[in-house]
């Protein structure tokens, strides 16, 4: 039975059914079924890759895409801004202001660092999030709970 099993795999595989496997037989070119528009090694594009369910230059703002921006291209300011004592709750009208802008972030954990704003939801935002130092670094697209943020300052 076993053996029955796995030559009906290999069956499958011959025939081109292993979904998009590169190297199998059937696989796509770019890792996947044709139509699907996966990325490099099967991965599906990232935000701001373009390519099939993205616009070009990434998600934006609201359902499918809005304004279709993507992650800047430029590292944020190379400065850390100074923190002011701060003892107002952060809501979705003081964030909105900082909308398309370089916000350097304080969480209630303790993290810290700097973001590109693309959303503000009524108890949420999101956009590209630094990771690194200066400018070596990446943007990778990040959202966060507006309870988790302590303070922020946009520029």
């Amino acid at each position: 039975m076993a053996q029955k099993q796995s030559n009906k795999k290999n069956e499958s595989n011959q025939r081109g059914l292993m979904p998009g496997m590169p190297g199998f037989p059937g696989g796509q070119p770019g890792g996947g079924p044709q139509g699907m528009g996966p990325g490099p090694g099967g991965f599906p594009p990232m935000p701001g890759a373009g390519g099939p369910g993205y616009p070009p230059g990434g998600p934006g703002p609201g359902p499918g895409g809005g304004q279709g921006l993507g992650a800047p291209q430029s590292p944020p300011p190379s400065f850390i801004p100074q923190q002011s004592p701060s003892l107002y709750a952060v809501d979705p009208g003081s964030i909105r202001g900082c909308l398309y802008r370089n916000v350097y972030i304080w969480q209630d954990n303790g993290d810290q660092y700097w973001m590109f704003l693309t959303h503000v939801g009524r108890n949420s935002i999101s956009g590209y999030r630094w990771y690194g130092y200066g400018s070596q670094g990446f943007w990778l697209y990040f959202g966060l709970d507006l309870r988790r943020i302590n303070q922020f300052t946009c520029f």
